[in-house]
């Protein structure tokens, strides 16, 4: 399947978002922040992660990918990092709210 990558991709926001919904964690009070924090990530493992590719490290199998690439990695790969920023805030902020009404 060629969607593969882009479904486990949206399967590890879907649940973050919904749980931010139910926790009434109000993610997008602290846009500014999780921005920053995405664009320090993006640019190292971005950077990294073209580098690797380009060097024939590591490739991306095209039987679960889409097929749209830039600088010779696809879509999925670009959207992996600011997901998984954006799963690991959430986390944090979830955990925190949680453990704050103990």
């Amino acid at each position: 399947m060629h969607a593969e990558y882009l479904l486990v991709l949206g399967a590890i926001l879907f649940f973050p978002l919904l749980l931010s919904i139910i926790l009434r964690l109000r993610m997008y009070t602290h846009y500014r922040s999780l921005l920053k924090a995405m664009a320090v990530v993006c640019l190292v493992f971005w950077t990294w992660d073209v580098l690797v590719t380009a060097r024939g490290h590591w490739s991306f199998n095209p039987s679960y990918v889409m097929g749209w690439d830039l600088l010779g990695m696809p879509v999925e790969e670009w959207l992996f990092f600011p997901v998984l920023v954006f799963v690991s805030v959430f986390t944090y902020e979830a955990v925190r709210k949680v453990w704050k009404g103990l």
